[in-house]
């Protein structure tokens, strides 16, 4: 690794003529000065492709990419297969990044030969208020199974790609042996890293957070629950389950299968519901024998599959306590 390594950083966009200049200053201003930017235009039809071509006149390290409409997965795969860097980072459009993140990263992959160097991030809500994920400082090496199993247990390590650095090489089979579902549009971030993760043999962690993701109210990840988000995490986990060659990986993905069905088990959707308590029945004999789950969990299980109305009271009770109701309650004021 020299000191002179590219990074190509990958921007897919898709109708954020507000929030792409600022996006773009963000990232142009790394003091780590070695980068092109691919900016990948999925299709907007408001004005973001010409905010962009204006940005790119003032900065010849942006490339600007048009497609058409193809989704998140699709955008940022054409920008992989067009960057020329040693190194692969991700940044949405509507979000911004310390200037110093991908000095951090570089830096910390090359201190420890890792081939994956990621950090933690801030979520700032519409308030301005600022959740932190996790900002303990703690650095922590990951051979290839602790990477996996880190990535999937997610109490260390969120699922976004936008806070890791990618050696450009681990992209082989999500270029060219068409691996990735691009019908999937939710916990699409997780697969890919999971991809990424299990060609690693070495990733390197640092708890400090330098990316800033910004909470929209019309933003993808506030919109209510629909079919995407219930059919999405849980074909991911079905994918990981099937697909990873570690027993642990393999169990670990199936404790958050049946996590995300106890969740979706309360959305305000009754067909939704009625579908969450039918695949939990389904995995009974697995959930009762396994020795992943807690008693807690096992018990959430039989109020769910079995005394449903009971676990949505228990539920919701325990959500108005905490507070967790009104995280993200940010209608009356954006901070985009």
């Amino acid at each position: 690794m020299s000191i002179n390594d590219k990074i190509s950083i990958i921007v897919p966009v898709y109708n954020l003529e507000k929030y792409i200049e600022r996006t773009l200053t963000s990232i142009c201003n790394q003091t780590y000065s070695n980068i092109e930017v691919i900016v990948v235009d999925d299709g907007s039809i408001d004005n973001s492709y010409g905010v962009i071509c204006e940005y790119a006149k003032k900065d010849s390290r942006v490339v600007l990419i048009h497609q058409e409409n193809g989704g998140v997965t699709s955008a940022r795969l054409n920008g992989v297969k067009n960057a020329t860097g040693d190194w692969i980072g991700f940044v949405d459009g509507d979000d911004i990044i310390d200037e110093d993140m991908y000095e951090l990263l570089i830096n910390n992959a090359k201190k420890y030969d890792a081939k994956i160097s990621h950090c933690g991030y801030k979520m700032i809500l519409g308030d301005n208020r600022v959740d932190y994920y996790y900002n303990t400082g703690c650095l922590v090496e990951q051979d290839n199974q602790k990477g996996l199993y880190d990535l999937l247990d997610g109490s260390i390590i969120e699922p976004g790609l936008c806070n890791k650095l990618f050696r450009h090489t681990l992209f082989h089979s999500l270029l060219y042996d068409d691996i990735m579902d691009l019908s999937i549009k939710n916990y699409e971030d997780l697969l890919m890293n999971y991809y990424l993760f299990k060609q690693s043999n070495k990733s390197v962690f640092e708890d400090v957070c330098k990316y800033h993701y910004m909470v929209r109210n019309n933003s993808a990840s506030m919109s209510s629950i629909n079919e995407n988000k219930f059919y999405g995490p849980l074909k991911v986990f079905e994918i990981i389950m099937n697909d990873s060659d570690q027993e642990s990986i393999s169990d670990l993905a199936f404790l958050r299968y049946i996590g995300a069905l106890l969740n979706f088990s309360t959305c305000k959707s009754s067909e939704l519901q009625e579908k969450s308590i039918e695949l939990l029945k389904r995995n009974k004999k697995r959930i009762m024998s396994s020795e992943l789950l807690s008693k807690k969990a096992k018990l959430m299980f039989i109020l769910t599959a079995y005394f449903h109305n009971v676990y949505i009271l228990i539920r919701r009770c325990y959500e108005k306590i905490t507070g967790i109701d009104k995280k993200y309650s940010i209608l009356k004021k954006e901070n985009k």
